[in-house]
């Protein structure tokens, strides 16, 4: 059992001005949302732990997680609103965020809240924004830290600094979590902030030893790269017809936890074991992934049947 960890919200795209504004297209999104529904249309069991509202756009979102097969009984629900996330497109299709989510459902889930977390959880995963505000980041830490030892702890910080300007900030949750993460993935955009001019490698190397069993760095169009212990690989760049690259991380992160599941190779042994031939099969299948959603509009992930 997966249970993924984060943000819900909604993402607003502007899809053209009208006689008297701007016409505007909300959908389900929020980077650890979409990738539950990419775990659970690639045939994984997973949940969902955050916070979601009891309003319409709430329960829009439950409604979507109940729709795609992932369980919702870990959801804390309250009468906060839901985070928009006002997404701009540039010429290639790389979005670009505006939040409004200060005192958000999201953001306030409360310790008592961890009650939920199904018990026969196998692997967590964190990542995005909730990571680094108040209070669901220290629940979501209080989580890392019971389960590290018994779960496989998966972690993307995806960046976004128009929530948390803060870099020492995101540097600080980044250390925090090293030791206690097995599998990490990060954009080379995230490590430009984070780390400008450090080669990725050096990065990946420090980051090992530190006790992460994985690291992967993801390219955009140039690919992924991952490093064990003992093996390195890298993903061939897949060609497609850009629509945008909205959720493009979250596919992938998505369909590299399900390769390792479809391998039972979700523990941090088995990871360590992998040969090298096995971490580029493991990044191919995950870019492949990645590229069919780019050539959709939005966050809209492949099922498994679109990666036989």
């Amino acid at each position: 059992m997966f249970v993924v960890c984060g943000e819900a919200l909604m993402d607003v795209f502007s899809t053209g001005s009208t006689p008297t504004g701007v016409s505007m297209d909300a959908r389900i999104g929020g980077s650890p949302f979409n990738v539950a529904v990419g775990l659970a249309r690639l045939d994984q069991p997973v949940a969902f732990f955050g916070g979601v509202s009891s309003g319409f756009l709430g329960e829009r979102l439950v409604a979507s997680m109940q729709a795609e097969r992932v369980d919702t009984r870990a959801l804390h629900v309250s009468s906060a609103p839901t985070t928009l996330g006002l997404v701009g497109l540039d010429a290639a299709g790389v979005p670009s965020y505006a939040f409004y989510g200060h005192g958000a459902a999201d953001r306030e889930v409360p310790l008592e809240a961890l009650q939920r977390v199904p018990g026969d959880a196998t692997v967590i995963h964190v990542g995005s924004f909730n990571t680094v505000v108040e209070p669901v980041a220290g629940t979501l830490r209080a989580l890392v830290e019971r389960e590290h030892g018994r779960c496989l702890i998966s972690y993307d910080p995806n960046i976004r600094l128009n929530v948390e300007p803060d870099v020492a900030r995101w540097r600080e949750q980044l250390q925090w979590m090293l030791p206690r993460t097995h599998l990490l993935k990060v954009s080379d955009e995230d490590l430009a902030l984070l780390y400008p001019g450090v080669a990725h490698e050096a990065l990946a190397r420090e980051w090992l030893a530190a006790g992460v069993t994985l690291v992967v760095v993801t390219r955009g169009a140039k690919g992924a790269i991952g490093w064990t212990a003992s093996a390195q690989a890298e993903a061939q760049p897949v060609v497609v017809t850009v629509i945008d690259t909205v959720g493009a991380g979250d596919t992938f992160q998505a369909a590299l936890l399900t390769w390792l599941a479809e391998r039972d190779a979700l523990a941090g042994k088995a990871i360590a074991a992998l040969r090298s031939d096995q971490l580029a099969d493991a990044l191919n299948f995950a870019a492949r992934a990645a590229a069919i959603t780019c050539s959709r509009r939005g966050a809209d992930l492949p099922r498994r049947s679109e990666l036989a």
